[in-house]
């Protein structure tokens, strides 16, 4: 049976990290807090829409190069390692890497605590023979791994799909890569999707469905913030927007004020004025290049990269850099480039 532990931030630290965020200019709220259980859910939905092919694309990959993914993260790794993933969501990449690499255990890491328990149950059960441990808690602030036997006296590798750390500003970004790397422990490695920039009309319609899931999606958290916080957002007073910004080289996703008005939330009063906006979060696209540049101030060198057909994304293997020391012969970077079968209707946005 998969085992859960709650580190979910308390209430106090809910509130000043939203009064932090409310004073920024412009606003941003941390982005975990879309992911309530309607938000996890309004998020597979994005998935599943036809302007949003990461997920699938993403997933594709992952079938395709399962075996190839776990040769090259566990090579030369005794005893067996202990499997770590941030941001798990659902735990849907996963199961073709566990299957492939037969960890010892495998840890999710996730925000939602409605959706981290039910698939960690579900999970348990598709891999009977594989235990299972859930730890909600935000990812990005955690200064180590809780004791537990499942962690004690294991290497550790880390897994990062689905492009979350492009919702990090590239300094938070390098911060949040070395913040794994201490949770991970010494020669660890780590396997990190990356979404690449492309079109400025498929990002945004990726991040802007027809459909109206991603708007959804973000008004959703005015709902969270009027529930948990006290707000007393109108949501008919704001509209949703999703922007690329070329130079920054991310989407901003925003709720836009409509006009001036003041609201309350965390026991304060905030106004905006017309055509103000909110950020939800933010989604930063990187070339593998400026990738691997990032990955490597961050304290990590990389092996090796795996991409779709149409190059869309890729997958980053990583090793902890160690002070004047070379990589060894055997873990060079691999300058071949793995492609999936090329399909169009799997394109990542």
């Amino acid at each position: 049976m998969a085992e859960l532990l709650d580190l979910h931030p308390a209430p106090a630290d809910l509130e000043r990290l939203v009064r932090e965020g409310m004073a920024r200019q412009p606003r941003q709220l941390p982005a975990w807090l879309l992911y309530d259980a309607e938000g996890s859910r309004l998020f597979e939905a994005i998935g599943q829409q036809p302007e949003y092919g990461l997920t699938r694309q993403e997933t594709a990959l992952l079938r395709k190069e399962a075996a190839e993914l776990a040769r090259s993260l566990a090579k030369g790794i005794t005893p067996s390692p202990v499997l770590v993933e941030f941001g798990a969501g659902n735990l849907s990449k996963v199961g073709p890497l566990l299957e492939a690499l037969q960890p010892a255990a495998y840890v999710a890491l996730d925000i939602s605590l409605d959706q981290l328990g039910p698939a960690c149950s579900a999970l348990q059960k598709r891999h009977p023979s594989i235990p299972v441990l859930g730890i909600c808690c935000d990812y990005a602030d955690l200064d180590q791994l809780p004791p537990h036997p499942l962690l004690e006296g294991r290497p550790r590798l880390g897994f990062y799909p689905g492009s979350s750390l492009g919702n990090f500003d590239p300094p938070q970004a390098m911060a949040l890569l070395s913040r794994f790397a201490r949770l991970l422990g010494p020669s660890s490695r780590l396997l990190i999707g990356i979404d690449q920039p492309k079109a400025q009309e498929r990002l945004e319609a990726a991040y802007d469905d027809a459909a109206g899931v991603s708007a959804a999606f973000a008004f959703n958290l005015l709902q969270r913030l009027n529930r948990d916080l006290g707000g007393d957002f109108d949501p008919a007073a704001f509209t949703y927007r999703a922007r690329w910004e070329a130079a920054a080289s991310r989407v901003a996703m925003a709720l836009v004020s409509r006009h001036t008005q003041t609201v309350t939330l965390a026991g304060r009063r905030w106004t905006f004025t017309a055509d103000e906006p909110l950020i939800t979060e933010y989604s930063v696209k990187y070339t593998p290049e400026a990738f691997e540049d990032l990955a490597v101030a961050s304290g990590w060198r990389a092996i090796r990269r795996w991409c779709d057909g149409a190059d869309d994304l890729s997958l980053h293997l990583l090793a902890q850099a160690e002070s004047g020391a070379s990589p060894p012969a055997s873990e060079t970077q691999d300058p071949i480039q793995h492609h999936a079968d090329p399909d169009p209707m799997r394109r990542a946005p």
